[in-house]
């Protein structure tokens, strides 16, 4: 080996132990960055196995996996950090070409790739370096300027920045001293036209004293060259220890997110004799998938920007909630498989340091009431930056997620209204795991706010949340004949005559006992009487749909109500259902067919089928309403059913009313708060949702807040009159409008 290396020249000797540092590096950089990502791997694998569904575009809300990657879809709903976006990932598409170019030359002493065009292609490399320059420039003034409430500040939001901004730097440096050591004729270099911006840096160079071909540009060229690959290999390491390992674990998370609809909970398998406990008490609860959730999470803080919790001045903010749990997961994971996250570890921990867990410490009064409808996140999100803190000597496997890691107070503030998912750029479900934890805390430790369990006992004992007395549930339908004339039949009557209806009204709890969403009740009698539909409802019969005491946690509950429910519509044979609740809307759509009810069975809202009897025809609203009116986007009918058409197909039908939307609408609506079961519960702290929300509504100064939910309708009201606007504004369900056009009334 020795006289093989003595005939080498000394500088043959120098590019063969520059191959083989060169070799040596990046063998150690590749190996630590895949044990980086095995060890987090195997944290995922301590999570319930799951069944990846391959995500499926579903009746045409969600966008396919290629737009939501390669398109940026939702990253695009911010269109300014959207575009920012789009030029760092196809920025850094484009540069790994220029990357294996700049790479090849250093080690083949500056004999670049046999590429194509390659002038044409080196020019597209320095445009593409400034561009991506220009986005870091301005997501720092984004972050730092502009200070957005949603974005982190500090040196780990900050030093992606700098790894990014340095890989560009060194790209030019490189290229401009390889131009000032090249000589002349060499071919090393393209022609000036082809090199805008190393060309003049070069320029730049020579007029600061570096002569061309001289000892001092090679050593320029060779210095920037290692800077290069050793800040992308260290890039390249940091990528799945930090936020940035949504570089590789997004696009997994959109190509195995669910196909099923966003408004069907997993069932709990309640019979199941082995399982230990229900719900998700521990991080490895939860499934393989919602783990690859936390790994996936960006820190954009969309999700908690849109939040009507975190907006409001409720301790819970989606993203925090992610973060914390992804925390936890890796702490615990190291714990339970002795495997260190971090590589090298020198560089982030000692080995003779004490074991330490991150835990929710006492959270400071941070946040007070804002002005009254005011909204702002940035309380919350400095709440929560306080709060997370290490604990030193604590053992994360002896961690409590729910209390130590999430209090229970954010879970109790979630509305389950979606908009956080709905925003994500990556894919992440926030309220499925909001729920399972729910679920731990309701059936396995009996917890939850006084006013949540005065509801579950009222379902329980009364079928509904007032408690009031279950022989009462069918008063509606003699105050529906006393008011309209219409003898609303049952079908128990029904079957008794041997008769069939089309169509089964389910009142809901609302329609029922709420004397406000009576009204709207009888309003859809009315028209569907108008229209000639065979209809009829349950009287006595009905029951709870049982969605409140889902969301709430209480699985047990809702699963007793849904079989008897269902028992009940197989016994009169109901093939269509038609509701005035979005709500009971969805449970019944998507949730109980995991319990047996029948595929054939259709489940309508009110506004689709009014709307579909508008186009047949069979209604035909006449009189002119003079109203300006704003809609209101039920969560549960337009987030969870993608149903934001019907309710203004109704309003657009009727002579003289003019829809003004308002700035949040459609899928970017805010909750009224009623969601998740608060219907039922008392906010505590900061401004009530439904307030926030009203004066977003009276921004556009309607004389009109439509809806087409009961829990909207009341939300909307308490919060017309609480912000003394009761007298020049009123809430009305669209129904109401339309038989005001329809009856001339």
């Amino acid at each position: 080996m020795a006289t093989a290396w003595s005939f080498l020249t000394p500088g043959q000797m120098m590019v063969w132990g520059k191959w083989l540092l060169f070799a040596a590096v990046v063998t150690l950089a590749i190996w630590m960055f895949v044990t980086v990502v095995l060890r987090r791997v195997s944290y995922i694998r301590l999570g319930v196995p799951s069944v990846f569904a391959r995500y499926k575009r579903r009746n045409g809300s969600q966008s396919s996996f290629g737009a939501q990657v390669f398109g940026h879809r939702r990253l695009l709903n911010d269109i300014r950090s959207g575009i920012m976006h789009l030029v760092y990932f196809y920025g850094f598409i484009v540069l790994q070409f220029g990357a294996a170019d700049l790479i090849w030359k250093g080690l083949n002493q500056g004999t670049p790739l046999p590429l194509p065009y390659y002038g044409w292609f080196a020019w597209t490399q320095e445009i593409t370096v400034a561009l991506v320059l220009t986005a870091v420039l301005y997501g720092a003034f984004r972050r730092y300027g502009e200070r957005l409430p949603r974005l982190k500040r500090g040196w780990k939001p900050s030093l992606v920045m700098w790894f990014i901004g340095s890989l560009m730097f060194t790209v030019l440096f490189s290229l401009a001293f390889e131009r000032l050591a090249a000589e002349p004729g060499s071919g090393h270099t393209v022609a000036s036209k082809y090199a805008p911006i190393s060309e003049p840096l070069a320029e730049l160079l020579h007029s600061a004293g570096v002569q061309p071909q001289s000892w001092t540009a090679s050593f320029g060229t060779e210095l920037f060259w290692w800077l290069h690959l050793l800040v992308l290999l260290s890039f390249l390491i940091y990528v799945p220890q930090s936020k940035h390992f949504h570089l590789l674990t997004a696009p997994v998370n959109l190509w195995f997110r669910r196909s099923a609809p966003p408004g069907r909970l997993t069932p709990l398998n309640l019979e199941d004799e082995e399982a230990e406990s229900f719900g998700a008490g521990k991080v490895e609860h939860f499934t393989q998938k919602q783990m690859l959730d936390l790994y996936a999470c960006v820190e954009c803080g969309r999700c908690t920007n849109v939040c009507p919790a975190a907006s409001t001045g409720k301790l819970l903010s989606p993203m925090h909630l992610i973060v914390k749990l992804r925390d936890h997961l890796t702490e615990k994971g190291a714990a339970i498989t002795s495997k260190s996250p971090w590589l090298p570890a020198s560089l982030w921990q000692s080995r003779d340091r004490e074991p330490y867990a991150h835990v929710m410490g006492a959270v400071l009064p941070a946040w007070e009431s804002s002005a009254e409808g005011g909204t702002t996140i940035a309380p919350t999100m400095a709440a929560q930056s306080g709060a997370w803190n290490k604990r030193e000597g604590a053992k994360p496997e002896e961690i409590e997620m729910v209390g130590e890691v999430i209090t229970e107070e954010e879970l109790w503030a979630c509305t389950t209204c979606r908009n956080c998912e709905e925003q994500c750029p990556v894919g992440n479900e926030h309220v499925d795991k909001i729920i399972d934890m729910r679920r731990y805390l309701v059936l396995m430790e009996g917890k939850l706010p006084p006013d949540g369990q005065r509801a579950l006992q009222n379902i329980e004992r009364q079928s509904n949340p007032w408690g009031l007395p279950r022989a009462e549930r069918a008063a509606w339908i003699t105050e529906c004949e006393s008011r309209t004339g219409i003898r609303v039949e049952t079908m128990q009557e029904l079957k008794r005559q041997g008769r069939q209806a089309d169509v089964l009204l389910w009142a809901g709890s609302m329609g029922s006992y709420d004397m406000r969403s009576r009204r709207v009740l009888y309003d859809v009698v009315r028209l569907l009487d108008r229209a000639g539909v065979s209809f009829a409802a349950l009287g006595l019969e009905e029951r709870s749909s049982g969605d409140t005491a889902r969301r709430i946690g209480n699985e047990l509950l809702f699963q007793e109500l849904c079989r008897e429910n269902i028992e009940m519509l197989e016994k009169y044979g109901v093939k269509r259902i038609v509701t005035a609740c979005p709500h009971t809307y969805n449970t019944f759509k998507n949730e109980y067919p995991d319990f047996g009810l029948s595929g054939d069975v259709v489940v309508e809202h009110h506004t689709e089928l009014l709307a579909r009897l508008l186009v047949e025809g069979a209604l035909r609203p006449v009189h002119a309403v003079d109203e300006r009116v704003t809609v209101h986007d039920s969560c549960y009918l337009g987030r969870y059913n993608d149903t934001y058409e019907a309710p203004r197909s109704l309003l657009r039908a009727i002579p003289g009313v003019t829809i003004e939307e308002m700035e949040r609408s459609r899928s970017n609506g805010m909750c009224c708060g009623a969601g998740g079961g608060l219907m039922w519960m008392e906010e505590h702290s900061g401004t009530r949702v439904n307030h926030a929300r009203t004066a977003q509504a009276l921004e556009v100064k309607p004389s009109v807040i439509s809806s087409a939910c009961p829990y909207c309708l009341t939300m909307m009201e308490d919060g017309l009159k609480a912000l003394s606007a009761d007298e020049r504004v009123i809430a009305r369900d669209v129904a109401e409008l339309l038989a005001e056009s329809v009856f001339g009334e």
